[in-house]
């Protein structure tokens, strides 16, 4: 048996449409990781990007289970004395709430320069509306594809 291995002209990326609302937020990342990295296609190489393009729209609305709300997310502004934070609650609140998922996803991705290459395919908005229509994206129902997904907040 022969390993196969993708070449750069056998790659077909397409763009998927995934509604965050009300699905849970640690299984939206792990789907929209799986996407990214083109792990759900017969021909998955892992030294390519052969993922797709993910747009995630309502982002704020992404649901979180347990105590996961009042979680902490620290940051230091490199001063001394200059480590701060936010709750989770408080930056689904403010103004970039998409944040939230896009660090989840990025969380759920191998470390490195083609992970960071993977990261540019997915776009996160806040709200329902997003700037690619012309592209037209294939929507995928992550509510339907297991009741799992769309547990409510504890």
């Amino acid at each position: 048996m022969k390993t196969y291995t993708a070449k750069p002209a056998d790659i077909e990326k397409s763009w998927i449409l995934i509604d965050a609302e009300g699905v849970v937020l640690g299984r939206l990342a792990s789907i929209i990781a799986k996407r990214l990295r083109g792990k759900h296609k017969p021909t998955f190489t892992p030294s390519m990007d052969m993922g797709d393009n993910v747009i995630v729209i309502n982002a704020d609305k992404v649901q979180l289970t347990g105590n996961k709300r009042q979680k902490p997310h620290y940051w230091h502004t490199g001063h001394p004395g200059g480590i701060k934070s936010r709750t989770t609650q408080q930056i689904l609140e403010g103004a970039h709430p998409e944040r939230v998922v896009m660090q989840a996803v990025k969380r759920m991705l191998p470390g490195g320069p083609l992970s960071r290459e993977q990261m540019r395919n997915l776009r996160v908005y806040a709200g329902a509306e997003h700037p690619h229509d012309a592209q037209k994206p294939e929507v995928l129902d992550v509510k339907s594809m297991n009741t799992k997904n769309t547990r409510e907040a504890y």
